[in-house]
């Protein structure tokens, strides 16, 4: 996935980059625009070879403790029930808490596709490609039906017919 061959990498519509393609009407939010996965990635790559740790950051390694975080962060969530939007039930410090484990969970996801030799923006956009064609929007509208439901569904509708 590391080629750089555009005629190869579908081509998505990301609409105009403001929020009215995706917006949602109870959540007026979006991300800065400040940090680039690139920058994450290099970034992180200096700060491991500063303490050389490289040698310690084999693939299986950095899984491992993409894991632990995730796993820190579920913790935070434990035993809190049903959590709405924007976390308003979280006090101000649990909140920092979740940013900083989503902050370690997305370093070592970009450390992990760094190792992985993964073009992980790349990655992203074919993912995105992909989930569009098993979750037709005609289809799938309002629904939360694994994408196998839909390919029996459309088998069934086949056979009606």
């Amino acid at each position: 996935m590391n080629e750089n061959n555009d005629s190869k990498k579908p081509k998505l519509d990301l609409g105009s980059g403001d929020d009215e393609d995706c917006h949602d009407s109870d959540v007026d939010f979006k991300f800065s625009n400040e940090l680039a996965l690139e920058k994450i990635r290099q970034l992180q790559a200096k700060f491991c070879k500063e303490r050389n740790w490289d040698q310690f950051h084999k693939p299986r390694n950095v899984l491992l403790a993409l894991v632990g975080e995730v796993g820190e962060l579920a913790e935070i969530f434990q035993w809190k029930g049903e959590v709405s939007v924007g976390i308003p039930e979280l006090s101000v410090k649990e909140k920092e808490h979740v940013g900083q484990e989503l902050s370690d969970i997305l370093i070592y996801l970009v450390r992990l596709a760094d190792r992985c030799q993964i073009d992980l923006p790349s990655a992203v956009l074919q993912k995105i490609h992909q989930n569009g064609l098993k979750y037709p929007v005609q289809k799938v509208y309002g629904k939360n039906n694994k994408y196998t439901d839909y390919v029996t569904e459309s088998k069934e509708d086949e056979e009606r017919t």
